[in-house]
């Protein structure tokens, strides 16, 4: 599977009656495509995956399929238990998505074997191509990831680990089952500040959570870190730096602190499920200003 340019993790709306706001949802997708999106991974981690129900799971897929309509591949989010993962695997490839993200088991500690054979009785089950996410519970050694490179069906791997020493050895192992084809990207929160690092191991491509509420800003770093560009520089110290801190006060708050960005550009998205909070006024604040610094720094050039 082929993305070009930045993948897209849109968020999840909730109306004021708690339940998904699916036109909001199709205004922030299309949106995100407009801007230029190499990809959209609907209801995965940064669209709360963890607390939508199968219906609520199904709408924001169908919703992510129709607006995209086909100009760039739409990856949904599968997970938790066998049987969810499964269904919810199911579910996507009778939406029309062109792949899912396989997310870790919850809650469970399992050894090498047991982590393949989580991915191989997804991708026995159902017939679409499967992105695994490797992160939490589910981190696999190079000799692993051998192995699900030679499932048919698997053709990426998505890093939240951040361990570049294994990412390098892993790549290297899976390019000696599947060549080039293999898709890697980097999946860190803000993963800007780890773009140059993981296209050193071979993983040049890499998710924005910004993007979700700052394309300019997002699209603007990548532009200029491709090209060399002294922007790319100014823009991590003067928003991305800045974004992680705050960030990293409260746990949740890679996904709080996008949905909070999105509200400040005007995107009626709600506030957060539990387990996760929103942040507080002040929190809020001062990512309005980091927004209006972004933007600053990518008029100014």
């Amino acid at each position: 599977m082929n993305f070009e340019g930045i993948l897209f993790f849109p968020l999840t709306p909730f109306d004021s009656g708690g339940g998904v706001a699916e036109a909001v949802l199709a205004e922030h997708v299309a949106s995100g495509v407009e801007h230029g999106a190499g990809g959209v991974f609907a209801a995965c981690g940064t669209g709360e995956v963890h607390a939508l129900s199968a219906a609520e799971h199904a709408a924001v897929v169908r919703r992510s399929v129709e607006v995209t309509a086909g100009r760039v591949p739409v990856v949904a989010g599968a997970g938790g238990s066998v049987g969810t993962a499964v269904e919810q695997a199911r579910a996507a490839r009778e939406l029309g998505a062109d792949a899912v993200l396989l997310l870790p088991p919850y809650l469970v500690g399992a050894p090498q074997r047991g982590l393949v054979e989580y991915v191989r009785t997804v991708t026995s089950a159902v017939d679409i191509p499967v992105i695994v996410y490797q992160r939490g519970s589910m981190v696999f050694t190079p000799e692993s990831a051998a192995e699900l490179a030679a499932i048919p069906t698997v053709v990426g791997i998505k890093d939240g680990v951040g361990d570049l020493g294994r990412m390098h050895q892993i790549v290297l192992a899976v390019r000696e089952v599947r060549g080039d084809e293999f898709t890697f990207f980097n999946g860190l929160p803000t993963a800007e500040l780890t773009v140059a690092a993981y296209r050193g191991v071979g993983v040049p491509l890499y998710s924005s959570a910004a993007f979700a509420f700052v394309p300019e800003v997002a699209n603007a770093f990548y532009t200029a870190f491709h090209a060399g560009d002294p922007l790319a520089d100014r823009l991590l110290s003067g928003f991305f730096e800045p974004l992680v801190r705050l960030r990293d006060r409260v746990p949740g708050y890679a996904v709080s602190l996008v949905k909070a960005g999105a509200r400040l550009r005007g995107v009626e998205a709600g506030g957060v499920r539990a387990p996760f909070t929103d942040p507080t006024a002040e929190e809020v604040a001062a990512l309005g200003e980091l927004i209006e610094t972004g933007l600053s720094l990518v008029k100014e050039g």
